[in-house]
């Protein structure tokens, strides 16, 4: 009898396969969430909800944020869309990065700050990440040819030639040279009535 009980006992140690506890879907509801979590670690107004909630007064909830560092591994980095997080997750390290955000300002300047940085990512990103042009040669100017005294040949050989009929016509929709506005322009209709509202009084 007491082998059977040794049997027994020796089933109900933690060290045996039957207790050891394994996840149903090999972890990946466990993996969705951390993600999740970790990805609205981005948000300032969600850290600042977690500090006025007094989450970071939690010793546990600190050991969490540690235990969630392995986000910034090259093997898990890769399913992040918002970078950002990692960073804040980074600062939460910091007891004074937590204590501050619990006031509203320093998350509006966090904020303010993650904005500003979107704004301007890809230009400040392309300014070193293009390669900068060479400087351009400035051409030195040839030497000018000789001038020529005026006289009537010279001018006849330096008159433009006469302009073919399909060059457009530099006066707008074909004006006469002699008036200056059109006909129905609103500026002068609009004095012609008040002509007319004068005449007839």
């Amino acid at each position: 009898m007491a082998s059977t009980k040794e049997s027994d006992n020796a089933s109900d140690t933690p060290s045996s396969p039957k207790n050891v506890y394994k996840d149903p879907d090999d972890g990946r509801q466990r993996f969705l969430l951390e993600l999740e979590f970790v990805q609205c670690l981005a948000n300032p107004t969600y850290i600042h909800y977690l500090a006025q909630n007094r989450y970071f007064e939690d010793e546990a909830f600190i050991g969490y944020l540690k235990y969630l560092q392995y986000w910034q591994r090259p093997e898990y980095i890769k399913f992040i869309m918002y970078p950002h997080c990692l960073y804040f997750l980074e600062l939460l390290q910091n007891v004074n990065f937590r204590n501050a955000m619990a006031h509203p300002a320093n998350k509006e300047v966090a904020h303010r700050q993650q904005f500003f940085f979107w704004k301007n990512y890809r230009n400040n990103r392309l300014k070193f990440i293009l390669p900068k042009p060479p400087p351009e040669e400035v051409p030195t100017p040839a030497a000018a040819p000789p001038q020529l005294p005026l006289s009537a040949s010279n001018i006849a050989m330096t008159t433009a030639p006469p302009a073919s009929a399909s060059a457009p016509s530099p006066r707008p929709y074909g004006l006469p040279s002699g008036s200056a506005l059109a006909k129905n322009d609103m500026r002068n209709s609009g004095i012609d009535r008040r002509k007319r509202k004068h005449e007839r009084v």
